[in-house]
Protein backbone atom coordinates (compact mmCIF):
# COMPACT_ATOMS: atom_id res chain seq x y z
CA UNK A 1 0.00 0.00 0.00
CA UNK A 2 1.18 3.57 -0.63
CA UNK A 3 -0.73 4.76 2.31
CA UNK A 4 -0.95 3.86 5.89
CA UNK A 5 -4.31 5.12 6.05
CA UNK A 6 -7.12 2.48 6.96
CA UNK A 7 -9.43 0.81 4.36
CA UNK A 8 -13.14 0.67 4.41
CA UNK A 9 -14.36 -2.83 5.73
CA UNK A 10 -16.05 -4.08 2.30
CA UNK A 11 -12.94 -3.01 0.56
CA UNK A 12 -10.64 -4.69 3.34
CA UNK A 13 -12.74 -7.78 2.65
CA UNK A 14 -12.43 -8.02 -0.91
CA UNK A 15 -8.47 -7.30 -0.86
CA UNK A 16 -8.47 -10.53 1.93
CA UNK A 17 -10.82 -12.57 -0.46
CA UNK A 18 -8.48 -11.36 -3.47
CA UNK A 19 -5.41 -12.82 -1.51
CA UNK A 20 -7.21 -15.89 -0.59
CA UNK A 21 -8.45 -16.62 -4.05
CA UNK A 22 -4.91 -16.36 -5.37
CA UNK A 23 -3.18 -18.75 -3.02
CA UNK A 24 -6.44 -21.35 -2.51
CA UNK A 25 -7.88 -20.97 -6.33
CA UNK A 26 -4.85 -19.71 -8.35
CA UNK A 27 -2.05 -21.43 -6.72
CA UNK A 28 -0.35 -18.64 -6.94
CA UNK A 29 3.43 -18.63 -5.48
CA UNK A 30 3.74 -16.33 -1.70
CA UNK A 31 5.28 -13.89 -3.47
CA UNK A 32 2.89 -13.37 -6.65
CA UNK A 33 0.08 -13.19 -3.98
CA UNK A 34 1.90 -10.54 -1.89
CA UNK A 35 2.56 -8.28 -4.46
CA UNK A 36 -0.49 -8.18 -6.07
CA UNK A 37 -2.51 -7.95 -3.17
CA UNK A 38 -0.03 -4.94 -2.23
CA UNK A 39 -0.99 -3.92 -5.30
CA UNK A 40 -4.95 -3.70 -4.86
CA UNK A 41 -5.10 -2.48 -1.37
CA UNK A 42 -2.83 0.22 -3.54
CA UNK A 43 -5.94 0.42 -5.65
CA UNK A 44 -8.43 0.63 -3.46
CA UNK A 45 -6.65 3.42 -1.08
CA UNK A 46 -7.23 5.34 -4.08
CA UNK A 47 -10.98 4.61 -4.73
CA UNK A 48 -11.37 5.61 -1.02
CA UNK A 49 -9.57 8.61 -1.27
CA UNK A 50 -11.81 9.34 -4.43
CA UNK A 51 -14.86 9.29 -1.91
CA UNK A 52 -15.86 5.25 -2.62
CA UNK A 53 -15.74 2.51 -0.25
CA UNK A 54 -17.41 -0.59 -2.51
CA UNK A 55 -15.64 -2.56 -4.97
CA UNK A 56 -18.89 -1.84 -7.73
CA UNK A 57 -17.70 1.91 -7.42
CA UNK A 58 -14.65 0.82 -9.53
CA UNK A 59 -14.27 2.44 -12.91
CA UNK A 60 -12.08 2.55 -15.95
CA UNK A 61 -11.46 6.48 -15.17
CA UNK A 62 -10.51 5.36 -11.44
CA UNK A 63 -7.58 2.65 -12.76
CA UNK A 64 -6.64 4.86 -15.10
CA UNK A 65 -6.08 7.99 -12.22
CA UNK A 66 -4.29 4.77 -9.92
CA UNK A 67 -1.74 4.29 -12.52
CA UNK A 68 -1.24 7.81 -13.89
CA UNK A 69 -0.56 8.84 -9.97
CA UNK A 70 1.57 5.89 -9.64
CA UNK A 71 3.91 7.49 -12.97
CA UNK A 72 3.88 10.58 -11.32
CA UNK A 73 5.65 8.88 -7.62
CA UNK A 74 8.60 8.14 -10.18
CA UNK A 75 7.20 4.00 -10.84
CA UNK A 76 9.38 1.68 -12.66
CA UNK A 77 7.61 0.52 -16.19
CA UNK A 78 7.84 -2.74 -14.96
CA UNK A 79 6.15 -1.87 -11.45
CA UNK A 80 3.66 -0.23 -13.36
CA UNK A 81 3.11 -3.38 -15.95
CA UNK A 82 2.78 -5.79 -12.61
CA UNK A 83 0.39 -3.75 -11.06
CA UNK A 84 -1.72 -2.62 -14.16
CA UNK A 85 -1.60 -7.20 -14.55
CA UNK A 86 -3.00 -6.95 -10.73
CA UNK A 87 -5.83 -4.71 -11.04
CA UNK A 88 -6.64 -6.60 -14.43
CA UNK A 89 -6.70 -10.34 -12.31
CA UNK A 90 -8.22 -8.20 -9.86
CA UNK A 91 -11.62 -6.51 -12.24
CA UNK A 92 -11.81 -10.28 -13.60
CA UNK A 93 -12.31 -11.61 -9.87
CA UNK A 94 -14.34 -9.17 -8.68
CA UNK A 95 -16.57 -9.63 -11.88
CA UNK A 96 -17.10 -13.48 -11.31
CA UNK A 97 -18.38 -12.81 -7.94
CA UNK A 98 -20.48 -10.11 -8.72
CA UNK A 99 -18.74 -7.33 -6.65
CA UNK A 100 -18.36 -5.54 -10.02
CA UNK A 101 -21.31 -5.15 -12.59
CA UNK A 102 -18.67 -5.29 -15.80
CA UNK A 103 -15.17 -6.33 -15.87
CA UNK A 104 -13.30 -2.64 -15.89
CA UNK A 105 -10.04 -3.61 -16.25
CA UNK A 106 -10.23 -5.58 -19.40
CA UNK A 107 -9.79 -2.87 -21.45
CA UNK A 108 -6.79 -1.31 -19.27
CA UNK A 109 -3.64 -0.73 -21.18
CA UNK A 110 -0.09 -2.43 -19.66
CA UNK A 111 2.40 0.31 -19.42
CA UNK A 112 5.11 -1.48 -21.97
CA UNK A 113 8.33 -2.30 -19.66
CA UNK A 114 11.66 -1.03 -20.74
CA UNK A 115 13.46 -5.01 -21.33
CA UNK A 116 17.33 -4.72 -20.23
CA UNK A 117 19.22 -7.79 -21.53
CA UNK A 118 20.65 -10.07 -18.34
CA UNK A 119 24.22 -10.23 -17.30
CA UNK A 120 25.69 -13.39 -18.03
CA UNK A 121 29.05 -15.50 -17.74
CA UNK A 122 31.18 -16.07 -20.02
CA UNK A 123 32.35 -19.86 -20.57
CA UNK A 124 35.41 -19.58 -19.59
CA UNK A 125 34.08 -17.47 -16.32
CA UNK A 126 31.46 -19.94 -15.78
CA UNK A 127 34.46 -22.79 -16.03
CA UNK A 128 36.68 -21.02 -13.38
CA UNK A 129 33.40 -20.91 -10.98
CA UNK A 130 32.69 -24.29 -11.30
CA UNK A 131 36.59 -25.39 -10.66
CA UNK A 132 37.06 -23.55 -8.37
CA UNK A 133 34.22 -24.38 -5.97
CA UNK A 134 35.47 -28.31 -6.90
CA UNK A 135 39.11 -27.41 -5.61
CA UNK A 136 37.43 -26.36 -2.49
CA UNK A 137 35.15 -29.08 -2.49
CA UNK A 138 38.45 -31.81 -2.42
CA UNK A 139 39.10 -31.17 1.16
CA UNK A 140 36.33 -33.06 2.08
CA UNK A 141 34.19 -29.96 3.91
CA UNK A 142 30.76 -30.93 3.76
CA UNK A 143 30.06 -27.07 3.38
CA UNK A 144 32.59 -26.99 0.16
CA UNK A 145 31.13 -30.33 -0.86
CA UNK A 146 27.21 -28.88 -0.44
CA UNK A 147 28.52 -25.45 -2.34
CA UNK A 148 30.36 -27.14 -5.10
CA UNK A 149 27.20 -29.18 -5.76
CA UNK A 150 24.78 -26.18 -5.72
CA UNK A 151 26.71 -23.90 -8.12
CA UNK A 152 26.86 -27.53 -10.24
CA UNK A 153 23.29 -28.08 -10.47
CA UNK A 154 21.94 -24.37 -10.41
CA UNK A 155 24.44 -23.74 -13.41
CA UNK A 156 23.72 -27.33 -15.14
CA UNK A 157 19.86 -27.04 -15.12
CA UNK A 158 18.91 -23.35 -14.75
CA UNK A 159 16.22 -23.71 -12.27
CA UNK A 160 15.25 -20.76 -9.83
CA UNK A 161 17.02 -20.40 -6.67
CA UNK A 162 13.17 -21.09 -4.97
CA UNK A 163 13.19 -24.65 -6.80
CA UNK A 164 16.43 -25.45 -6.11
CA UNK A 165 15.92 -24.92 -2.23
CA UNK A 166 12.62 -27.11 -2.32
CA UNK A 167 14.12 -30.18 -3.71
CA UNK A 168 13.84 -33.32 -2.01
CA UNK A 169 16.46 -36.07 -2.18
CA UNK A 170 13.92 -38.14 -3.83
CA UNK A 171 13.76 -35.44 -6.85
CA UNK A 172 17.25 -36.83 -8.34
CA UNK A 173 16.90 -39.52 -10.61
CA UNK A 174 20.86 -40.10 -10.57
CA UNK A 175 20.50 -43.05 -12.91
CA UNK A 176 19.00 -40.80 -15.24
CA UNK A 177 20.80 -37.81 -14.87
CA UNK A 178 17.67 -35.89 -14.49
CA UNK A 179 15.91 -33.53 -11.50
CA UNK A 180 12.14 -33.11 -10.70
CA UNK A 181 11.25 -29.59 -10.19
CA UNK A 182 8.03 -28.07 -8.97
CA UNK A 183 7.99 -25.17 -10.83
CA UNK A 184 5.95 -21.66 -10.34
CA UNK A 185 2.08 -22.74 -10.29
CA UNK A 186 2.73 -26.32 -8.73
CA UNK A 187 3.86 -27.16 -12.36
CA UNK A 188 6.23 -29.77 -12.46
CA UNK A 189 9.33 -30.82 -15.09
CA UNK A 190 11.72 -32.81 -15.92
CA UNK A 191 15.26 -31.48 -16.16
CA UNK A 192 18.33 -32.82 -17.11
CA UNK A 193 21.97 -32.59 -15.36
CA UNK A 194 25.65 -33.47 -16.72
CA UNK A 195 28.30 -35.33 -15.46
CA UNK A 196 29.98 -32.91 -13.54
CA UNK A 197 26.87 -32.41 -11.35
CA UNK A 198 26.10 -35.58 -10.66
CA UNK A 199 29.36 -36.18 -9.06
CA UNK A 200 29.28 -33.01 -7.46
CA UNK A 201 25.95 -34.31 -6.24
CA UNK A 202 27.08 -37.52 -5.50
CA UNK A 203 29.95 -36.39 -3.01
CA UNK A 204 27.21 -33.83 -1.39
CA UNK A 205 25.10 -36.67 -0.57
CA UNK A 206 27.49 -39.99 0.51
CA UNK A 207 29.88 -37.49 2.29
CA UNK A 208 28.50 -34.05 3.18
CA UNK A 209 24.94 -33.88 3.84
CA UNK A 210 25.07 -36.93 6.42
CA UNK A 211 27.65 -34.42 7.95
CA UNK A 212 25.01 -32.05 8.35
CA UNK A 213 22.00 -33.34 8.32
CA UNK A 214 19.59 -33.26 11.37
CA UNK A 215 15.96 -34.76 11.61
CA UNK A 216 14.94 -31.42 10.82
CA UNK A 217 15.65 -31.22 7.59
CA UNK A 218 13.47 -34.23 6.74
CA UNK A 219 14.10 -35.51 3.18
CA UNK A 220 15.68 -31.89 2.21
CA UNK A 221 18.12 -32.25 -1.13
CA UNK A 222 20.51 -29.02 0.56
CA UNK A 223 20.71 -28.68 3.80
CA UNK A 224 22.39 -25.54 5.62
CA UNK A 225 24.97 -25.24 8.92
CA UNK A 226 22.40 -25.82 11.44
CA UNK A 227 20.96 -29.03 9.97
CA UNK A 228 17.27 -27.49 8.32
CA UNK A 229 16.72 -27.11 4.75
CA UNK A 230 18.61 -24.51 3.22
CA UNK A 231 17.21 -21.48 2.64
CA UNK A 232 17.21 -18.72 -0.34
CA UNK A 233 19.15 -16.15 1.35
CA UNK A 234 22.06 -18.66 2.02
CA UNK A 235 21.97 -20.12 -1.43
CA UNK A 236 22.18 -16.48 -2.56
CA UNK A 237 24.95 -15.87 -0.19
CA UNK A 238 27.09 -18.65 -1.61
CA UNK A 239 26.56 -17.78 -5.30
CA UNK A 240 27.14 -14.03 -4.72
CA UNK A 241 30.79 -14.87 -2.53
CA UNK A 242 31.88 -17.70 -4.99
CA UNK A 243 31.63 -15.24 -7.93
CA UNK A 244 33.87 -12.43 -6.30
CA UNK A 245 36.32 -14.74 -6.37
CA UNK A 246 36.52 -14.73 -10.53
CA UNK A 247 38.00 -12.17 -12.13
CA UNK A 248 36.00 -9.82 -13.85
CA UNK A 249 33.28 -11.71 -13.50
CA UNK A 250 29.42 -9.75 -12.95
CA UNK A 251 28.29 -9.81 -9.49
CA UNK A 252 25.22 -12.61 -10.33
CA UNK A 253 23.43 -14.20 -8.05
CA UNK A 254 21.56 -17.61 -8.52
CA UNK A 255 19.18 -16.10 -11.32
CA UNK A 256 22.29 -14.48 -13.48
CA UNK A 257 23.62 -18.70 -13.46
CA UNK A 258 20.28 -19.92 -14.80
CA UNK A 259 20.33 -16.79 -17.48
CA UNK A 260 24.02 -18.14 -17.86
CA UNK A 261 22.44 -22.05 -18.55
CA UNK A 262 19.94 -20.44 -20.88
CA UNK A 263 22.32 -17.93 -22.62
CA UNK A 264 24.92 -21.00 -22.93
CA UNK A 265 22.23 -23.48 -24.01
CA UNK A 266 21.01 -21.32 -26.93
CA UNK A 267 24.59 -20.27 -27.76
CA UNK A 268 25.51 -24.37 -27.93
CA UNK A 269 23.01 -24.86 -30.58
CA UNK A 270 19.87 -25.99 -28.14
CA UNK A 271 16.42 -24.56 -30.28
CA UNK A 272 14.18 -22.26 -27.89
CA UNK A 273 11.80 -24.88 -27.70
CA UNK A 274 13.82 -26.90 -25.54
CA UNK A 275 15.23 -24.43 -23.91
CA UNK A 276 11.94 -22.97 -23.07
CA UNK A 277 11.14 -26.73 -21.58
CA UNK A 278 14.22 -26.87 -19.48
CA UNK A 279 13.60 -23.37 -17.96
CA UNK A 280 9.59 -23.74 -17.09
CA UNK A 281 8.70 -20.35 -18.82
CA UNK A 282 5.11 -20.45 -19.51
CA UNK A 283 5.63 -18.10 -22.59
CA UNK A 284 7.86 -18.44 -25.92
CA UNK A 285 8.95 -14.81 -25.57
CA UNK A 286 10.56 -14.91 -22.22
CA UNK A 287 12.83 -17.28 -23.28
CA UNK A 288 13.36 -15.28 -26.20
CA UNK A 289 15.45 -12.67 -24.70
CA UNK A 290 18.49 -14.94 -24.48
CA UNK A 291 18.43 -14.83 -28.26
CA UNK A 292 19.19 -11.07 -27.97
CA UNK A 293 21.76 -11.64 -24.92
CA UNK A 294 23.40 -14.16 -27.56
CA UNK A 295 23.23 -11.84 -30.64
CA UNK A 296 24.11 -8.66 -28.24
CA UNK A 297 27.71 -10.39 -27.40
CA UNK A 298 28.58 -11.78 -31.02
CA UNK A 299 27.81 -8.02 -31.94
CA UNK A 300 30.09 -6.65 -29.50
CA UNK A 301 32.88 -9.60 -30.15
CA UNK A 302 32.78 -8.27 -33.80
CA UNK A 303 33.04 -4.28 -33.18
CA UNK A 304 36.31 -5.62 -30.96
CA UNK A 305 37.95 -7.50 -33.46
CA UNK A 306 36.75 -6.75 -36.71
CA UNK A 307 38.64 -4.17 -38.39
CA UNK A 308 36.34 -2.82 -40.39
CA UNK A 309 34.03 -2.39 -37.12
Amino acid sequence: MDADEDLPEALAGAVAEFARHLAAERNRSEHTVRAYTGDVASLMTHLTRLGRTEVGQLDLAALRSWLAGQSTRGRSRATLARRASAARVFTAWAHRTGLLGEDVGSVLATPKARRTLPEVLRAGEAATLMDAAADDASDGDPVNLRDHALLELLYATGIRVGELVGLDVDDLDEGRRVVRVLGKGSKERTVPYGVPAAEALDAWLRTGRPALSTPAAGPALFVGVRGRRLDQRTARTVVHRRLRAVSGAPDLGPHGLRHTAATHLLEGGADLRSVQELLGHASLGTTQIYTHVSVERLRKAYQQAHPRA
